[in-house]
């Protein structure tokens, strides 16, 4: 994967690999690696789906053998209906992932819980992601909230300008308390940006986005970054009891 270099809007560009985005976006590597994982549930499964996952993935969470956290567990509200979603943190980068996942193929526990958990899925599938330099890091926080997690799709190439962007206008959505993580992805479907974040109700979330858009600044961020983008979407999504992030 290869992207232009310089600006997204110029007439003459050259291509290098897009990797050498990295270091000037997200923090260091080797520190944390981020997983997230989308299940979408049969529907008369949900109830049993939760009450399983609720049983088995905060012993992985609380295990010093194993280099896991959990970051945030849900269910989503308004969006894809009948889908859970997991965010995990694999502190030590890719070291860490793979020493969890050969530890896990040796779980007898874990592989029960996989085979038991298969019968209650339509589908499932994951990323893995790298945190943003300019967001803050994920931190457990009482509840009750409702998350909003926006996803957007880029057109290749565009991942340094919208880190630049982001890297000035997230000062405009930290008053309240709002911002919870930012990520994008490395393995999986690329150009992919997750953007999570956190209020009391809908209506908190309408009065706090709205309130950015009184600031002056923030309108020249969403002028810049929306040619960026190829797809958007937003889940409202509401915690499970294990989920950290309540």
């Amino acid at each position: 994967m290869w992207r232009a270099a310089g600006s997204a809007r110029s007439s003459c560009t050259r291509w290098i690999p897009a990797r050498t985005h990295i270091p000037l976006l997200s923090k260091k590597e080797t520190s944390n690696l981020y997983k997230i994982q989308f299940h979408n549930v049969k529907p008369e499964c949900l109830e049993a789906y939760n009450k399983l996952t609720e049983e088995v993935l905060p012993k992985l969470h609380s295990d010093p053998d194993y280099p896991c956290d959990l970051v945030g567990n849900w269910n989503t509200w308004y969006g894809e209906q009948d889908q859970a979603v997991h965010l995990w943190r694999f502190s030590g980068g890719y070291p860490a992932l793979m020493d969890c996942m050969n530890k896990l193929r040796q779980n007898q526990e874990y592989l029960e819980f996989r085979k038991e958990r298969s019968r209650m899925l339509l589908s499932r599938r994951n990323q893995l992601l790298l945190e943003f330099s300019f967001w803050n890091e994920p931190q457990p926080r009482q509840g009750p909230n409702i998350y909003e997690l926006r996803t957007y799709k880029l057109k290749p190439g565009t991942m340094i300008e919208w880190g630049n962007n982001w890297a000035r206008a997230i000062k405009y959505r930290q008053e309240n308390q709002e911002a919870v993580g930012g990520f994008f992805s490395q393995i999986g479907e690329l150009y992919v940006v997750h953007h999570l974040w956190a209020y009391r109700d809908l209506q908190s979330r309408e009065e706090t986005r709205n309130a950015a858009w009184r600031k002056r600044g923030w309108d020249e961020n969403v002028y810049y970054t929306v040619p960026l983008i190829r797809t958007m979407e937003s889940r409202i999504m509401i915690p499970l009891k294990i989920s950290p992030l309540q």
